[in-house]
């Protein structure tokens, strides 16, 4: 069998890859070469990328950019790696300018630890190519990063080659700024960016926290007091330039100010006393508070209260790895677990066909079609792949890992080889060994 002859050299170059990195590593907008770009390089220059696998590790990788699944912060999966075949996942999610995003991914307990790529990337309508942001890698990983404009953000996570395992995985959101009223949360937020001021004529820059007055309005970042002055608008009102944010911050209708221009302020000093001047004064006591950064920002994404972390599951769900097939006579796959989203097109299974579990969120799984496609299902539309049938090999044949003919082959089974069934598609059927191995195999 020739396939176990080449098999050795090609797992001593994966091993040696594997090797290059054992500690986690961080990049950001200005290194040139990500983890996944360096692993990438090795696997031309070693050869491997010549080989089906390698070819397939590059070609998912380059897919899951161009082909991403939409979902909406916070998000949290449960996850699972296939070890014989390459896959990447890729998320899309919107974001908003002065949130920052938590991205964390953990291993589930007796899991060999792979090595797993983690790349950011910013959507731009008027750039033709994703803009790298952040990437790490390391058996257990998190990094944070901080948004700088309203834009759709992708996430592609990937393993490196013959690892698998399962994993939980977290996209949350956090705020960049303390909040500007001592003791209060956004939950004191009672006019919001954006509403209409003086019937219409113009829309509101900031938003309104109401809270008795005398509360103590204080800095939400470290910075300088630039102006301190009175206005019809905004009756006494305090800027404060941070220069770790690039930003301004107006703080309106205060009833006292107790900082002078000049002034270098720390996170949590007070900057005035909340009130209700300038153009507030038949409202009840509030303070203003506005961004701006060449221009006005919506401040809540600044000081939203941070998403809560995702507890990590003390038991995946068990059709992780596994196979399944629709109940009903077609199955739509959808772009986002939502009923209402629109499904994706060309993608539907029938009850023949199966789908391996590679992600489950509640109420829904993530899946894979044979031909490589993914998307969304809910999880009681599909059950257990149990087998259409059990059969001997007619002749001897390669196992692939997926129903192409270039797909890398994990083993070759003799005529005569008992196999039960577990679907069709395209000319192969899936079969599962008495020891539990599973492939494709063509059909004869």
């Amino acid at each position: 069998m020739p396939h176990r002859l080449r098999a050795l050299p090609f797992l001593l170059l994966i091993t040696l890859l594997s090797a290059c990195s054992q500690n986690q590593t961080l990049r950001g907008l200005f290194q040139q070469t990500t983890p996944h770009e360096t692993y990438a390089r090795r696997l031309q220059q070693s050869g491997l990328a010549e080989t089906a696998l390698g070819r397939d590790w590059l070609r998912a990788a380059d897919q899951a950019l161009r082909d991403s699944l939409l979902v909406k912060l916070p998000y949290q999966e449960s996850g699972f790696f296939p070890a014989d075949r390459a896959v990447a996942l890729g998320l899309r999610y919107g974001v908003r300018a002065g949130e920052a995003i938590q991205v964390s991914l953990t291993l589930a307990p007796g899991t060999a630890a792979p090595r797993v790529f983690l790349d950011a990337f910013e959507l731009s309508p008027d750039q033709p190519a994703p803009r790298h942001l952040m990437a790490a890698d390391t058996a257990s990983l998190s990094f944070r990063y901080v948004v700088e404009a309203d834009r759709q953000h992708l996430l592609r996570v990937q393993p490196e080659l013959l690892r698998g395992g399962r994993y939980s995985l977290s996209i949350r959101r956090e705020p960049t700024l303390s909040f500007p009223v001592q003791g209060k949360s956004d939950k004191a937020i009672g006019s919001f960016w954006g509403a209409g001021r003086d019937g219409g004529a113009r829309r509101h820059e900031g938003v309104d926290i109401f809270a008795a007055r005398g509360t103590p309005a204080v800095a939400a970042a470290a910075g300088v007091v630039t102006r301190v002055n009175e206005t019809p608008l905004g009756g006494r009102v305090v800027w404060l330039s941070t220069a770790d944010f690039n930003a301004h911050l107006y703080y309106a209708h205060l009833d006292k100010q107790l900082v002078q221009p000049g002034q270098r302020v720390r996170v949590g000093d007070t900057l005035g006393l909340v009130g209700n001047t300038g153009n507030a004064r038949t409202t009840p006591p509030h303070l203003h508070f506005g961004v701006y950064r060449s221009g006005a920002l919506d401040p809540l994404p600044f000081v939203r209260k941070a998403d809560a972390p995702a507890a990590t599951p003390e038991k995946l769900p068990a059709e992780l790895g596994q196979y399944v097939r629709a109940r009903a006579p077609r199955l739509l796959l959808r772009p986002t677990p939502a009923t209402t989203a629109k499904a994706l097109a060309g993608r539907t299974a029938a009850p023949t066909i199966p789908l391996l579990v590679l992600g489950t969120v509640p109420g829904w799984l993530r899946v894979q079609l044979p031909g490589g496609g993914s998307g969304f299902v809910p999880a009681p539309a599909v059950r257990t792949a149990v087998p259409l049938r059990r059969e001997k090999l007619a002749a001897e044949a390669e196992l692939r890992s997926f129903p192409l003919p270039g797909a890398p082959a994990v083993a070759a089974l003799p005529a005569q080889t008992a196999v039960a069934v577990l679907g069709e598609f395209g000319g192969y059927r899936l079969v599962r060994q008495a020891n539990g191995r599973t492939g494709w195999v063509k059909a004869g």
